[in-house]
């Protein structure tokens, strides 16, 4: 049984890490409306949904075979340090560690109320050793 967590648990993982780099990872151009003068970006809307789906996909996967607590933190610690990492290279203001602190608060409370969700859904029985 344990062994069958660890491997969910390595798969949320490795699809939090999938997250970033096939949604996110990939794009670095910035968008310019010259009706507004306005820039955005990198990101488009439907990458950050694509990825937040994603993420969602990946919370639910652990969340189902292990606590709550330990399901965020592996969900959040992967994507929070790629995109971490990423945007250290590209930012030389600094504020990228804004960014990143946002992003692990978020996603971490975000799994977290997804894993506890699903502790608490009718008809779910514990897996845990």
């Amino acid at each position: 049984m344990a062994g069958r967590r660890t491997a969910w648990t390595a798969a949320a993982a490795v699809l939090s890490v999938l997250a970033w780099a096939a949604w996110l990872g990939w794009d670095r151009e910035y968008q310019f409306d010259p009706a507004t003068n306005t820039a955005s970006g990198p990101y488009e809307e439907w990458q950050v949904v694509g990825c937040v789906l994603t993420l969602l996909a990946a919370a639910v996967l652990v969340g189902w075979v292990r606590r709550p607590l330990p399901a965020a933190v592996v969900v959040t610690v992967p994507f929070t340090l790629c995109w971490t990492v990423d945007a250290a290279l590209q930012d030389d203001t600094g504020l990228f560690l804004v960014g990143a602190l946002l992003i692990a608060v978020g996603l971490f409370l975000g799994s977290l109320l997804v894993a506890v969700g699903l502790g608490r859904a009718p008809g779910r029985r514990r897996v845990d050793a």
